[in-house]
């Protein structure tokens, strides 16, 4: 069924009007992501051209997604802004809280029993408020959202970082903290500084072991895990159009690897074909019927460098397969240099797991193809060597997979089906290790690699492929295999090859399925109660951030000075403590200890400066805060890389934690931040993050006229009693100081609310 089809109508009204009106102020051809963006101004029709890079724009999303990890903290949140319905159509997925332990079936059922409290919450609060409830099992966000949500030419916004998905349909699709999704809920603007944009031209037609998973690992390779910060990536040309609509989707999913802020692919016949085939045939003939503002202005896909602040161009033709890993996903490696990369950095050839699935590839698309590998297998008399797992990525998915014998010829070569759900792609993973620190690898068709980031276990060299690759990888249980080229011994003890996989785009009988999974709200939600229990260890409701204090800010400790890449992983970890995602407090007994402290290079010890002593950084922060005494986090570059989650800036905000001060912020930990009423701060010369010392006391001036664009002054009191002191920037608009002042965003909207009441 389709969604929401009055609103997606309203949007292409409005749309050759706000375009046309663009491009008069803009003053030349546009390109896509501007066409979208400047359709979606907060005030409506374009009336000034906007910076790229550096002007803060308010926009209206047409709708957010929240997954159930971060809609807990997100719709607490809500409750205090004092509204009773959302203001925009909004949803929420559980699929973060499944642990893959056993199986689909078992581990759905343990997960209904162990998370009821957080699952029934949400589901009443949706009601309540009028958000449609997806309920465990339903599938993962994005794919979810991509089978019956997205459309062409809107904006949305999502409280997890890989919402860009949506881009594969032609959506403008953005991760966001759950502060920003309040915000849009509330009916209040979204900020985002108007973002740069990398063009990637893409030739030719991929063919072979190829796939549009290897598009988005060669662009990580050119751009880096930071190389998209600040920018949509926009890919167009011949080649982009012969891709399916899950296959950009792919793509525009793991653009969250290289920091962009979306990623994004214009309407063409492949993103119809996906409408049509999931019963949204009348979103297909109105998109059709505005297709020429669904793309970019033809002056620009003829002199693409002129309109993009990137231009990078791939030839899909010529595009080898690529694995990217270890531990970052921005190592890219061509498959034919992989096995000598393994035998030279001597990362264990043996490979233990091959996890295919996730939001990230879990299409029927993806399904057939790494079937097809697996079902040449099974003829060709060989068994995968690796343990093998399979994440479909919604119950449509699924149910359908498992009607068209996709499911069974996956357990045929000893393949187990996992629950449609995020599960060993974030952590959610019980892994059964002889030894979980013996140096071990593992190949997934997910998205991070980060080290812990699927098992916990730091010693796991995670490696990232497309998942026909990671098919072959498992059936031959090593890594230094090329399906391209190698062969294999079969049970017979012959020499057997791998044929190239074939998949197709839509299933021939088409999508089926008895329960998709959905719970629509209450039309008046103003009779249900949401019902929290005081004493519960997983819910709690939140009490207001106080208000800045009016003085510059002196006497802070330092609490870590952190080393190295510093994500959101680090910051507030998966896993185990995903189930505390809507208790605060509790939550907040894991912030920063998975940060290397620069001064003795172990996780979780850091020096308490009252007494001298190491203890656990959480605890270190709760005797500051009992002591009256605030405290300064200490970062390197791109801290808060990652996923969205703002727990990782709660926590902090939470503890007494005053300031972040790094070399360079991942844009949405630094908006993160400033929603709690954070000060984000950066070294003007980065070299001045070596001053900092273990036992320094820390003064922030400069705050009684905080100011857009005036740096601020920091003062290092060190314990011989020397000092340092130097310029520290920030990107905090008027709008973002006011936050700050009145103690967070939250505070700001909660008395509007009640000044309009």
């Amino acid at each position: 069924m389709a969604f929401d089809v009055e609103m997606i109508q309203r949007v292409y009204a409005n749309l050759g009007e706000r375009v046309e009106a663009a491009r008069q102020v803009v003053g030349k051809p546009l390109t896509l992501s501007e066409k979208i963006l400047y359709s979606h101004l907060f005030a409506g029709t374009p009336t000034e051209a906007f910076e790229r890079g550096k002007t803060y724009v308010d926009f209206a999303p047409d709708r957010v997604a929240m997954q159930d990890a971060t809609a807990q903290m997100a719709l607490l949140q809500f409750m205090q802004a004092g509204r009773p319905k959302v203001a925009v159509p909004s949803t929420v997925h559980c699929d973060h809280l499944i642990q893959a332990q056993v199986g689909a079936d078992e581990d759905l059922d343990a997960a209904k029993n162990k998370n009821k409290e957080v699952y029934d919450f949400l589901a009443s609060i949706s009601d309540k408020y009028g958000i449609g409830f997806w309920k465990p099992g339903a599938g993962i966000i994005h794919q979810v959202v991509i089978e019956n949500y997205a459309f062409p030419g809107g904006m949305m916004i999502g409280t997890d970082s890989h919402t860009p998905n949506a881009g594969g349909l032609g959506m403008i699709a953005i991760g966001v903290g759950g502060a920003d999704a309040c915000d849009v809920m509330a009916g209040l603007a979204w900020e985002l500084k108007m973002p740069k944009l990398i063009g990637v031209k893409l030739t030719g037609k991929l063919s072979g072991w190829a796939s549009a998973k290897d598009v988005i690992l060669r662009v990580a390779g050119i751009l880096t895990v930071k190389g998209g910060t600040g920018c949509i990536v926009e890919y167009f040309g011949e080649g982009a159009e012969s891709l399916s609509a899950t296959g950009k989707g792919t793509i525009c999913n793991m653009g969250a690897e290289i920091g962009a802020t979306t990623s994004i692919f214009a309407y063409d016949e492949k993103m119809g074909d996906y409408l049509r085939a999931t019963s949204r045939a009348e979103i297909a003939d109105a998109a059709s019927a505005v297709k020429a503002h669904l793309r970019s202005d033809d002056e620009v896909y003829a002199d693409p460098a002129a309109y993009y602040d990137q231009l990078i161009e791939i030839n899909l033709s010529e595009l080898e397969p690529h694995i990217n890993g270890p531990f970052t996903p921005d190592l890219a490696w061509p498959l034919s240099n992989f096995a000598k990369a393994v035998k030279e950095n001597n990362w264990p050839e043996r490979l233990e797991v091959g996890l295919i699935g996730s939001c990230t590839n879990s299409s029927y698309e993806d399904m057939t193809r790494s079937a097809s590998v697996a079902a040449q297998a099974t003829s060709k008399g060989l068994k995968a060597k690796a343990e093998f797992t399979v994440t479909p990525g919604s119950e449509l998915v699924r149910f359908t997979a498992e009607r068209d014998g996709i499911l069974n010829t996956f357990e045929q070569i000893g393949g187990v089906v996992l629950a449609n759900a995020c599960g060993p792609c974030i952590g959610q993973w019980a892994r059964h290790m002889d030894d979980p620190s013996r140096p071990n690898s593992i190949i997934t068709s997910f998205n991070r690699n980060f080290a812990k980031r699927n098992d916990g276990n730091a010693s796991t060299h995670a490696f990232v492929a497309s998942p026909e690759i990671v098919t072959a990888f498992a059936i031959a249980g090593d890594l230094t295999f090329n399906p391209m080229t190698d062969t294999l011994t079969n049970e017979s003890g012959e020499q057997v090859m791998l044929d190239e996989p074939a998949g197709i785009e839509q299933p021939v009988k088409g999508y089926a399925v008895d329960d998709a999974g959905y719970q629509a709200p209450a039309e008046d939600g103003s009779g249900v109660q949401v019902i929290v229990s005081p004493t519960s260890d997983r819910l709690q409701l939140l009490a207001p951030f106080k208000a800045w204090e009016g003085t510059d800010l002196t006497g802070l400790k330092l609490l870590i000075k952190a080393k190295g890449k510093c994500t959101t992983d680090h910051i507030s970890m998966a896993g185990p403590w995903l189930k505390y995602r809507g208790h605060l407090d509790n939550i907040s007994n894991n912030m920063l200890i998975g940060a290397v402290n620069f001064y003795n290079d172990k996780t979780n010890t850091v020096k308490n400066q009252l007494t001298g002593e190491y203890g656990e950084v959480p605890a270190v922060q709760r005797a500051y805060k009992a002591a009256g005494i605030g405290s300064v986090v200490v970062g390197d570059e791109n801290y808060g890389e990652g996923s969205s989650r703002e727990h990782a800036a709660m926590e902090p905000r939470f503890l007494g934690v005053r300031a972040i001060l790094v070399r360079s912020f991942a844009r949405i930990h630094e908006t993160n931040l400033k929603k709690q009423g954070m000060l984000a701060l950066t070294f003007a010369n980065p070299a001045d993050y070596d001053k900092v010392q273990e036992d320094d006391s820390i003064d922030i001036k400069g705050l009684t006229s905080f100011a857009p664009g005036v740096p601020l002054t920091v003062v290092l009191h060190h314990a011989d009693g020397s000092s340092d002191e130097f310029a520290v920037n920030h990107t905090y608009n008027e709008g973002q100081i006011e936050w700050f002042k009145a103690g967070a965003a939250l505070n700001i909207i909660r008395m509007k609310q009640a000044a309009n009441a």
